[in-house]
């Protein structure tokens, strides 16, 4: 009996060291002050005036909170979480590769499509570049228009127009699908599409099919037509001494009138963690209504290049020479994220539901600054927030 008795409460220490460890309460303090620390490193060296950041494990905890000014110049003012930013290239990310997928579901865009199907005034790019190779970077087209678009004529029709006549008059430097060049040019024929096929303005398809149902009520192109430049992070100081505020630091977008595919879009942190909670949660929004369906937000963020390739997917990074953010732990192939030149960057990881924003304006008010370290430092310690460590 005795034996037996032994056995059986051995059996038990057994089972119950092979029972995974209870979920945590709360994110990891440690790491979290550890982030507190390395961006405020990165104000104390001036690489940027001030930023907000959000940390987040879904059903775990968020910690957000805001750092050092707004803006320097003309005088002091003090960054909230209020801030709304410009987000620069997390536009071609969270925008316009959101709403290809709208559309694709709707039935009115084909990603596998030529883009002559679309922009038939396109033609002397060739027949071969197709919607995907747009989104993943494999199209062959240079980063940018020459001289930043400086013949573009300045304004929301004349700058569109020109924007694609100049881009579609560009000889591609690439076949499409051998090579990865990430490159502006891809979503300015992306954001032109999406509007085409909508029937409407960019901006205002992007209000009704993304940033309304999602909550995000401080999200948007031409931010200045709702709200007061005072709540709005100033970017650079320009030739004629003129300060950007609310009007977009991207020379290409301004051009075209303040709103474009590939940059454009200004926003906020809390904005921003309802968009990542939506794709961490396969496309269901916070009040349980889906606003993607499973295959789009695998199209979104699995990888989708051309075999050979570095890895993207249809419009996020997911193993490039660009993935900094990702840090030392979140998984390579599995996370993904962006980058946005203002000072943002975004990464998220679908096996432990977690990720992290920054916002920053680091080109205030002017001079070269370096924010990459800082990315790779926050991706590593938001993982370990969330509970991940090195294997």
């Amino acid at each position: 009996m005795k034996t037996r008795l032994t056995a059986l409460v051995a059996a038990l220490l057994l089972a119950a060291c092979a029972l995974p460890p209870p979920p945590r309460a709360t994110l990891d303090p440690v790491p979290l002050a550890e982030a507190d620390q390395a961006v405020q490193a990165m104000i104390d060296s001036k690489q940027m005036p001030g930023g907000a950041l959000w940390i987040e494990q879904i059903g775990v905890g968020s910690y957000h909170r805001a750092y050092g000014q707004r803006a320097v110049e003309p005088l002091p003012e003090p960054l909230d979480e209020q801030t709304i930013f410009d987000a620069a290239s997390l536009t071609k990310a969270v925008v316009t590769s959101t709403l290809v997928q709208v559309l694709r579901e709707q039935g009115k865009l084909d990603v596998e499509a030529p883009i002559a199907r679309y922009l038939p005034d396109c033609t002397a790019l060739g027949p071969n570049i197709t919607v995907r190779q747009l989104l993943t970077h494999s199209s062959g087209l240079q980063p940018d228009l020459p001289g930043n678009g400086d013949q573009i004529k300045n304004g929301p029709w004349h700058g569109i127009a020109d924007a694609l006549r100049l881009t579609c008059a560009l000889p591609p430097q690439a076949p499409p699908a051998t090579q990865f060049k990430y490159s502006d040019l891809n979503f300015v024929l992306l954001g032109i599409i999406v509007a085409r096929q909508a029937g409407e303005p960019l901006q205002d398809f992007a209000q009704h099919a993304l940033f309304e149902p999602l909550g995000m009520k401080h999200s948007g192109y031409l931010p200045l037509e709702r709200f007061p430049a005072a709540r709005i992070a100033p970017t650079e100081r320009q030739p004629d001494g003129s300060m950007l505020r609310g009007v977009v630091h991207d020379p290409t977008a301004r051009t075209m009138g303040g709103v474009a595919g590939h940059a454009g879009l200004f926003t906020t942190t809390a904005d921003l963690a309802r968009f990542a909670r939506m794709l961490l949660n396969d496309g269901v929004m916070d009040d349980g209504r889906r606003l993607l369906s499973h295959e789009s937000v695998e199209l979104l963020t699995l990888p989708q290049s051309p075999a050979g390739l570095p890895q993207r997917g249809m419009g996020w990074d997911v193993d490039t020479a660009f993935s900094r953010p990702r840090g030392e732990l979140y998984p390579k192939g599995a996370s993904f994220g962006h980058t946005g030149f203002t000072g943002c960057a975004f990464w998220l990881d679908p096996g432990s539901k977690s990720f992290y924003i920054l916002l920053a304006n680091r080109v205030h008010p002017g001079g070269p600054t370096n924010t990459l370290p800082l990315y790779a430092q926050l991706g590593t310690l938001a993982a370990r927030a969330a509970g991940l460590a090195a294997r």
